[in-house]
C-alpha cells in the first residue's frame, strides 16, 4: 500500500486534482468522455452514481445547463462541499429508499446518468471484472428506468470477457454506444467507460 500511494501521490493527475480543488484525479476521466461525446450538451439533470468523493459530481455541477440540477448518491460520506445545484445523498442508489427516491422525484427523467461506480478489489482478476459487471448491470437498470428518451448514459466497466456481451445487451437501447479509455485512466488499469448515446426510450 505505501508503494501504492507514493505512486499515486506522484501521479501527474493526482497533483493537478489537488491544485484544481477536485477531491479525486477522475474528474479529468470525465472531462475526457465529454469532449470527445459531449454529454452535457443541453444536460440538464445528472444523476451521479458512486459520486464520493464527489469530483464527478463537482464537474456535472459546472457543465449542466442553467438552472440545471445534479444529484449524487453513494453509500460513503464524502466532507466535499458542493455548490447549491447540487444534491448529495449518502444512500444504495439500488435500494429505493423513501429519501432517494424524493430527490429523485423533481428531476426525472434525468438528461444524463453517470456511473464511476467500482467495486471493492479483491486482487483476484475474474471476481473485479464480476463483481464490476454487476455494478454495470444495476447502473443500466437505473438508465432504463429513469433515463430521458435521447439521454445519455456512461458507466465504468473492468474489462474483461463478459464485457462485450453487456455491450451488445445495452446497444439496442441506444442510437450508438462506444467504448473509451480515457489517458487519465492509469495504464495498468482495465477500467473502461461505456458510453450510451441518444437513449431510445424502452427499445432496450
Amino acid at each position: 500500500m505505501e508503494a501504492y500511494a507514493v505512486k499515486q501521490y506522484k501521479d501527474h493527475y493526482f497533483k493537478r486534482a489537488k491544485q484544481d480543488n477536485y477531491p479525486a484525479r477522475s474528474v479529468y476521466k470525465l472531462q475526457e468522455i465529454d469532449k470527445r461525446f459531449q454529454i452535457f450538451k443541453g444536460a440538464k439533470t445528472v444523476i451521479d452514481l458512486g459520486a464520493a468523493p464527489g469530483s464527478w459530481t463537482l464537474w456535472a455541477a459546472k457543465k449542466v445547463a442553467k438552472g440545471g440540477r445534479v444529484l449524487g448518491v453513494d453509500i460513503q460520506s464524502t466532507d466535499t462541499p458542493f455548490p447549491e445545484n447540487v444534491t448529495f445523498l449518502q444512500e444504495d442508489v439500488f435500494s429505493d429508499s423513501p429519501e432517494l427516491l424524493a430527490a429523485m422525484e423533481p428531476l426525472l427523467p434525468f438528461d444524463l446518468v453517470i456511473s464511476d461506480m467500482a467495486p471493492k478489489t479483491t486482487g483476484v482478476k475474474f471476481a473485479d471484472q464480476a463483481n464490476s459487471l454487476e455494478l454495470c448491470e444495476k447502473a443500466f437498470e437505473i438508465a432504463l428506468k429513469h433515463l430521458k428518451k435521447g439521454g445519455h448514459f456512461v458507466v465504468k466497466n473492468f474489462e474483461g470477457p463478459d464485457t462485450k456481451g453487456y455491450i451488445d445487451g445495452i446497444r439496442p437501447s441506444f442510437g450508438k454506444v462506444k467504448t473509451f479509455k480515457p489517458k487519465s485512466s492509469r495504464a495498468e488499469s482495465k477500467e473502461v467507460f461505456i458510453v450510451g448515446l441518444g437513449f431510445k426510450g424502452d427499445a432496450g
